[in-house]
């Protein structure tokens, strides 16, 4: 780990630090895992199951890979409302059992057509994980070390990504597709046991009005010179500040809606998840054999790790929109090359041109995963007010999924119609075009007030530092006591 990264878990984890963080901590993780495992086992496994249900035409296998998708838009809708309904950590132990649901029936499926409706399942449970866990963890963790945390969740993703890769490289000789699918069993069960032990979030018992609960709960995670009485005092007027709808489409909000759907969208229409769901059929095109294929997906499954770890530690030292502009840049120029190794090319190519697509496919990854992967995530949850922050993080992941969804179901069909060089021309296009719009629009958020932020997205900053008060003295606080 790098030091960014061991510092976050030393502060959680470490000597003096209370066991609910920890173990909060790590079924976050399971969360994320799980979220990054089912999104990317796909890539290995599609190939196989195509031929075993011979739903073998770009359509199909786009349904195939784009139902999750679906069942995630939806997953993410729902988990706003029925957190606030029934509770962060109940809504979990529902994801848990969702998952399990969708996983069971997915691995077992006898046709295609049971396929994609158990995978519209397992989207169910992905959506509702991309909204609750970083929620839960976010409102139950010390604020020291919230931020971190969040990151830390963005690395599980990753993680999941590779053990799906790892998993395919392994099993694709045995034609195996149904145990990729079915391992996700295991983390789906530990996330369900593991969160029975765990307290409801403070946040959540406050709003409702379950305070002595909630004094309980933050007497365990919180530090025994913390100003209890206080952060829920501020978690009551939090509460009491809760917008609907018209506030996060109100005028003085825009600006900010704006920026996060156009981040949220940017980071699928560049193309990403074509590399995380089609990278071994890409690559067995570029001349790779089968499993050769699927073992370069492992390589950049290793780097979308380790960029990612190099991320959460940049992030509060370079800054959000550094790293967001070098990493798309990055983006631009690894599709730039993926185009020029196939453009004009018959059904494979050499093997140079197959280690330079390999090359180009590591530089584009590995870029979005130092700016765009972690970068959007965290900017969604600084450039909003407190007060419509849930509703509008509510409304990009929505927009995030449903832009996945498009991109997974047309890519195999746009390869077919026009071709893999102008293809992956058409996402450089696309990410230069973002590029700009980034260097115009999107704020540096690191180290800045709500009000600062608000002010360069030309929002309202009198109405922004009334939103930003119990938030700031928390902080006052907390900083008092570190010292």
């Amino acid at each position: 780990m790098t030091d960014g990264v061991a510092t976050a878990w030393r502060r959680t984890a470490g000597p003096g630090r209370n066991p609910f963080v920890t173990r909060a901590a790590l079924f976050a993780g399971l969360g994320g895992l799980l979220f990054g495992y089912d999104t990317g086992v796909i890539g290995g496994a599609l190939p196989l199951i195509a031929q075993d249900f011979d739903w073998d035409s770009p359509f199909l296998k786009g349904v195939i890979t784009s139902s999750l998708l679906l069942g995630a838009a939806a997953g993410a809708l729902l988990a706003g409302r029925l957190s606030d309904r029934l509770g962060r950590r109940r809504l979990i132990l529902i994801t848990a059992v969702v998952f399990v649901v969708g996983i069971l029936g997915a691995s077992l499926a006898p046709e295609a057509i049971s396929l994609v409706a158990f995978r519209v399942v397992i989207g169910l449970g992905v959506g509702s994980a991309s909204v609750v866990v970083p929620l839960y963890i976010g409102e139950i963790a010390p604020p020291e070390v919230r931020g971190a945390l969040v990151s830390l969740n963005q690395l599980s993703i990753t993680i999941g990504i590779l053990a799906s890769q790892l998993i395919a490289y392994f099993l694709t000789s045995s034609g195996h597709w149904r145990w990729m699918i079915a391992i996700a069993l295991v983390p789906s069960v530990l996330l369900g046991l593991g969160m029975l032990r765990q307290p409801e979030s403070p946040a959540w018992l406050v709003e409702k009005d379950r305070d002595e609960e909630a004094r309980r709960v933050l007497a365990r995670t919180r530090d025994a010179g913390d100003d209890i009485e206080g952060e829920i005092r501020e978690l009551r007027d939090v509460s009491a500040e809760r917008a609907d709808a018209r506030d996060v489409l109100s005028r003085a909000v825009r600006p900010a809606l704006v920026v996060g759907l156009a981040l949220a969208v940017i980071q699928q229409i560049t193309g990403v998840n074509t590399v995380i769901y089609y990278a071994p059929t890409l690559l067995e095109s570029a001349g790779l054999g089968e499993h050769a294929a699927i073992g370069g997906t492992v390589i950049v499954g290793v780097i979308n790790v380790a960029l990612t770890v190099l991320a959460i530690a940049l992030l509060d030292r370079v800054g959000r929109r550094a790293l967001l502009l070098v990493g798309t840049a990055g983006m631009t120029l690894g599709l730039v090359v993926l185009g020029a190794v196939f453009v004009g090319q018959p059904d494979t190519v050499s093997s140079t041109r197959a280690v330079v697509a390999i090359v180009a496919l590591c530089v584009y990854i590995g870029s979005f995963a130092i700016g765009l992967g972690p970068v959007f995530w965290l900017l969604i949850s600084e450039i909003y007010p407190l007060r419509i922050r849930g509703a509008a993080m509510s409304v990009a992941g929505i927009a995030n999924w449903l832009a996945n969804f498009v991109v997974a179901i047309s890519y195999l069909t746009l390869l077919d119609a026009i071709g893999r060089g102008p293809t992956f021309w058409l996402y450089a296009a696309i990410a230069l075009a973002s590029l700009a719009f980034m260097w115009l629009r999107v704020p540096e958020t690191r180290g800045r007030s709500l009000p600062e932020i608000e002010a360069d997205l030309n929002m309202n900053p009198e109405q922004a530092e009334q939103d930003v008060a119990p938030a700031r003295a928390r902080s006052r606080h907390h900083h008092r006591h570190a010292h």
